[in-house]
């Protein structure tokens, strides 16, 4: 929203926009990031993907094969995306012991509850 369109007629839209700025800034801090700015996704090859992941060439090839990692193809290029692969090594995080011990009591309490 820019500052000169602002009149007595658009004064809660404005004040509507700069809520939800305040909200996102607010959530950004709380989390340690900083705001990004339509940041572009470019693609990157698979030698780069390759040190993403550490993974060697061939076993990168495996995992596309199988389709176990998010990849793009055209023609017979592959294209990744960093985020992508980032998220993909994030998503087969091995739970901890306490982390499995706090979901089984967790479990038991609503089990216990339900029964009372």
């Amino acid at each position: 929203m820019d500052v000169n369109e602002i009149s007595f007629e658009n004064l809660p839209k404005a004040v509507a926009h700069l809520v939800t700025e305040v909200a996102e800034l607010k959530v950004l801090v709380e989390k340690g990031q900083t705001p990004v700015e339509n940041q572009k996704r470019i693609p990157i090859g698979i030698d780069q993907a390759c040190k993403i992941i550490k993974k060697a060439k061939p076993t990168v090839y495996t995992l596309v094969r199988k389709r176990m990692i998010p990849c793009y193809k055209n023609g017979k290029q592959l294209y990744f995306f960093e985020d992508e692969l980032l998220e993909w090594i994030t998503s087969g995080k091995k739970k901890t012991l306490q982390e499995i011990e706090n979901e089984a009591k967790a479990g038991f309490r609503k089990r216990s509850q339900v029964k009372g």
